[in-house]
């Protein structure tokens, strides 16, 4: 049998895109509507990098194999423009977006609606209502300026000026000042810990801002079947438009590659070393060398007997659900994790798609969806920890537990190999690489290398499922023909 080389050594392209994520598959999309010839070369035996579902446990139990709630994918301006519900995708939105539980029993919650939020809040739902509204209500226009890349004009300046001005802010300082309970500063400190940083650090405040926005203003959903959904739709609007795809196609060099025009890589700074390292001039190479990939995560999938015993009513409607109880918590704990440490009670983002989506499991079980950070390259177990953290907001979970498959940061690795050390948001957000990923350049998508460009979410607006950084990135390669 002939291998992926031989099949199209002979071929020439207008692009060819290594790498079918989200974001790949968005910049080989944007490419065929623009009526290029487009090739897209995936390592693994199947397509769609974070968004896989597979039997992870047991025969009928469905799991996310990395991403799993989608805002971004709902909100974002590239996939406006994508038919998504005309290709098999189906948006299920639980009647909460995200509920925090306290060990009181009680929990705050994101709604859609900003007042069921507001009243959830109790004394900070003004609070809440103030900081929110005004972002919610320019939700449209912020997006895009949000999702893309920092170094340039922005449309609505003085929207992004408004929330310029508490997006600097580090996220613990924001939440003391504007609230008092620990509900509300729990439920924010939560939201801002996906930026998977200290909650010291300035810009972390953006994180928790961005994902609040977006709950209110378009929720976050989960697709029906699983996230593999989305990545199929992709692939058939990519094919449907011109392009091919091929798997099992690892890609070690340029030299294996056909002849294109222009090559796209959904790769982070390190793979692209590797492969294209001799094409890139030293001073960027050293750039690229020296990007920062940030802590990993350790995941736990687990089939269930029943749905989680939460305490709090609250969370049994959320499609989310973050546990590490107060501000203080979960700052120690993330903060832990950049020092190198694996915290005894870590922050842990729960999702439970079955109980809003019956195809994830057979009649009356259930999938659980549970993942803390660790620091990058972990090889500590975290598994009884997280099981631990769960317990701590449902007792009684691990009696309906059938069986757990665990995934460290090595796992995750030779799962994707984009997640390099178990990170999965393609570098370290820290401010220089949150304003100028991978390296400081007017067009971050492009090398100096003539036709190589990088689509990766190791570009801006950074991780997370919107397949902007492969639209941006396509849109920066199609000026060049």
């Amino acid at each position: 049998m002939s291998s992926w080389r031989d099949r199209v050594a002979a071929r020439s392209y207008d692009a060819v895109v290594v790498g079918s994520g989200p974001n790949g598959l968005a910049a080989a999309l944007t490419l065929a509507r623009a009526q290029k010839s487009v090739l897209v070369l995936e390592a693994a035996p199947t397509i769609g990098g974070g968004t896989r579902t597979a039997e992870l446990t047991l025969p009928g139990f469905r799991h996310d194999v990395c991403s799993a709630i989608l805002p971004l994918s709902v909100g974002s301006p590239f996939f406006k423009t994508v038919p998504l519900s005309d290709n098999g995708v189906e948006w299920i939105h639980p009647p909460l977006a995200l509920a925090h539980p306290l060990d009181d029993g009680t929990a705050g919650v994101l709604a859609r609606s900003i007042d069921e939020t507001v009243g959830a809040l109790g004394p900070d739902g003004a609070a809440w209502r103030r900081l929110f509204g005004p972002l919610v209500a320019g939700w449209d226009e912020l997006a895009p300026a949000l999702l893309g890349p920092v170094l340039r004009v922005p449309r609505h300046p003085l929207r992004l000026a408004a929330f310029g001005m508490r997006a600097v802010w580090p996220a613990a300082t924001l939440a003391r000042r504007l609230f008092r309970t620990e509900k509300a500063r729990g439920l924010f400190a939560g939201l801002a810990a996906h930026a998977i940083l200290p909650l010291e650090d300035p810009l972390t405040a953006a994180f928790g801002l961005v994902l609040g926005m977006s709950g209110h203003a378009v929720g976050w959903p989960l697709p029906r079947g699983g996230s593999q959904a989305v990545g199929d739709a992709l692939a058939a609007l990519v094919r449907a438009h011109g392009g091919e795809i091929v798997t099992d196609a690892p890609v070690a060099s340029l030299a294996e590659l056909p002849a294109s025009r222009v090559t796209l890589f959904d790769v982070t700074p390190r793979q692209l070393v590797a492969i294209a390292g001799d094409r890139l001039p030293a001073g960027y190479r050293r750039r690229l060398e020296r990007y920062r990939y940030g802590p990993g995560v350790f995941k736990i999938d687990a089939a269930l007997d029943g749905p989680i015993p939460w305490k709090a009513a609250e969370c049994a409607r959320a499609g989310t659900v973050h546990l590490g109880g107060t501000l203080g918590e979960i700052a120690a704990a993330e903060a832990a994790v950049w020092r190198g440490e694996h915290p005894q009670r870590p922050f842990v983002l729960v999702a439970q798609q079955s109980l809003f989506d019956p195809t994830r499991a057979p009649a009356g079980k259930h999938t659980l969806w549970a993942y803390c950070h660790v620091p990058n390259g972990s090889t500590v177990d975290m598994t009884d920890r997280i099981l631990s953290q769960i317990e701590r907001f449902a007792p009684g979970l691990r009696d309906r537990v059938l069986a757990v498959a665990t995934h460290g940061p090595a796992t995750l690795e030779r799962q994707n190999a984009n997640y390099i050390g178990g990170d999965i948001g393609g570098g370290a957000n820290v401010v220089d690489q949150m304003i100028g990923r991978p390296a400081w350049r007017l067009d971050p998508y492009a090398t100096p290398a003539r036709g190589i460009y990088l689509c990766s979410s190791s570009t801006p607006p950074g991780g997370g499922v919107h397949g902007m950084c492969g639209y941006l990135a396509a849109r920066s390669a199609l000026m060049s023909f």
